[in-house]
């Protein structure tokens, strides 16, 4: 109603413009008292003539000009009839089509070009749409130069580092994970994220770092499912299929039948079950990558191979370096270095395992023979 009635306003105002106009008489008749004025005013003229007031010169450029305008208004007075009823129903006619075709062409345009059924648009939800129309790459723009102009915007960092993530923008997501960790403190959830982001960054191996961000944030909060799948996997991607299958089997017997994670876990224990099994019969699992993991993980795509051997590797390294009384351990380790092509780190590691065996010399011996079927000085 609103709007038809805005419309009806506007209509009468265009059909008010025209007519006024022709209300008005474009040539209006002058009337017969002009002629007396200019009569009078030659009679004047000649008075001042008269007297002396004004020159010869003056007085007849004066009757001149009031001569003109005197017969000017006296042929006014004498405009045909058939002149002035032409005018009239000239507009007359201008008048009926301002009145009718005016308001009819408005009409017809606005129903075959409008939307009189479209609801009310207020200011507030276009401007809501106009900005979730606007694209991601964007918004990641406004708020990358945000926190370039504020750095220390820990909300900021940890808004922006899960869109990173779902974008592939690994190293990203994982500076941003630190700054939040950083600036807004630590909790189980910002570990557990700063770990998942790492995991990601290294084409799905839970490096060292990773594992430890993970067990941080079982410290901050021992229920933390998504730290306690990937502690399960960094046990996977050990070999220690035994302790992969407890996690995660401890994990599905505490969820809640509706969790959207089940079928993930399920997969996940399906896959190291039958592992466990046998390395539980074998005599135990076992927390060092195998040669056979080692030599498998070439079928994998070269970046992914690296990463994969490296997570084994580094955290086979921080075990024997806290332990290594472990001779397997030191030759895995050796092993594991030589096929990485690293031959400088391959002889460091057998420098710590003798530093590390120094005190048996039974051990110190045995590895020297291992060492020695590997091509390398006892």
């Amino acid at each position: 109603m609103t709007l038809w009635f805005g419309l009806t306003l506007m209509t009468a105002a265009a059909v008010w413009a025209v007519l006024w106009p022709l209300a008005r008489r474009g040539n209006e008749l002058r009337s017969g008292s002009d002629v007396a004025v200019y009569r009078d005013q030659l009679a004047e003229v000649e008075r001042d003539r008269a007297a002396g007031l004004i020159g010869e010169s003056e007085a007849a450029g004066a009757r001149v000009e009031v001569s003109r305008r005197l017969i000017a208004a006296a042929d006014a007075q004498t405009v045909p009839p058939s002149s002035v009823s032409s005018a009239t129903r000239r507009r007359r006619a201008v008048a009926v089509v301002a009145l009718v075709g005016l308001p009819l062409g408005a009409a017809a345009f606005y129903l075959a070009l409008g939307s009189p059924s479209l609801p009310d648009q207020p200011l507030a939800p276009r401007l809501a749409a106009s900005r979730s129309d606007a694209s991601v790459d964007t918004l990641i723009a406004q708020v990358e130069d945000h926190l370039s102009r504020h750095p220390e915007d820990g909300r900021g960092w940890e808004v922006i580092a899960p869109v990173y993530l779902r974008l592939g923008r690994f190293d990203d997501a994982i500076k941003a994970r630190r700054n939040a960790l950083r600036l807004n403190g630590a909790t189980a959830e910002r570990e557990a994220a700063l770990g998942e982001a790492l995991v990601f960054g290294a084409n799905g191996v839970v490096t060292a770092e990773a594992k430890a961000a993970f067990e941080r944030a079982i410290a901050l909060d021992a229920n933390r499912v998504e730290a306690k799948y990937f502690l399960g996997l960094a046990a996977e991607q050990d070999g220690d299929y035994s302790q992969a299958a407890a996690t995660w089997r401890a994990l599905l017997e505490a969820a809640p039948p509706d969790a959207p994670w089940i079928d993930v876990l399920r997969g996940a224990l399906a896959r190291v079950a039958p592992a466990g099994a046998s390395a539980g019969a074998a005599g135990g699992s076992r927390s060092d990558p195998s040669d056979e993991q080692v030599t498998a993980s070439s079928q994998l795509g070269p970046e992914q191979r690296r990463a994969m051997i490296e997570g084994m590797v580094e955290r086979l390294s921080e075990r024997l370096h806290r332990d290594g009384a472990d001779v397997e351990g030191w030759l895995r380790l050796v092993r594991s270095y030589l096929v990485l092509g690293q031959p400088e780190k391959a002889r460091a590691a057998v420098i710590d395992a003798r530093r590390a065996l120094a005190g048996d010399a039974i051990k110190l011996r045995r590895l020297d023979d291992l060492l020695r079927g590997l091509g390398l000085e006892g």
